[in-house]
């Protein structure tokens, strides 16, 4: 008797919760690297004068790019923490009015508040206190786990866009 519940022990901890694996994986995903360049290594040196400019055939500008990460990151890390939080307008709220940035310094500010929020995630999802697996209240059956990988999800899409327009503007250090 003492043998089977040794041996139930043993598989149990072999099997057992793999919360802060999962956790871990989650953060690396959100904060990229590992099948493709780091979202900040599309943002850093993207040229000032080229902030704002169209290429053919891409349907938008390195401003439009950041500002949209930026709103959508904000919106589902807001969705996912605060029940009170009110989404913006789809999809016009979560897209700029202007094609370049509206001052000097808007660029800068897209890229602080972009990094602060990506590091607000990341350390909501560490928590152990937060339910990865448990329903938002406030949602309609969604769950941190999900809104993680859509936000994972929806940077990686996007900084593709970000590297391609950068290498059609000609403005993207080929190695």
């Amino acid at each position: 008797m003492k043998k089977k519940t040794k041996k139930a022990a043993t598989k149990k901890r072999k099997t057992g919760n793999h919360d802060q694996e999962v956790r871990e994986h989650l953060v690396s995903l959100l904060k990229g690297g590992s099948a493709h360049v780091h979202f900040m290594d599309a943002i850093e040196g993207f040229p000032e004068a080229k902030r704002g400019t169209y290429v053919e055939g891409l349907p938008h500008t390195g401003w439009q790019l950041l500002e949209h990460v930026r709103i959508a990151q904000w919106d589902i890390l807001e969705f996912s923490r605060n029940p009170k939080h009110v989404s913006p307008g789809f999809p016009e709220g979560y897209w700029p009015k202007t094609p370049g940035p509206p001052d000097e310094s808007s660029w800068d500010k897209a890229v602080a508040a972009f990094q602060r929020d990506l590091q607000e995630m990341t350390k909501f999802v560490k928590n152990p206190k937060t339910d990865l697996c448990g329903k938002i209240p406030h949602g309609e059956g969604q769950t941190v786990l999900r809104e993680a990988l859509l936000l994972a999800d929806h940077n990686s899409y996007h900084l593709g866009q970000l590297v391609d327009l950068r290498r059609a503007l000609g403005a993207w250090p080929e190695h």
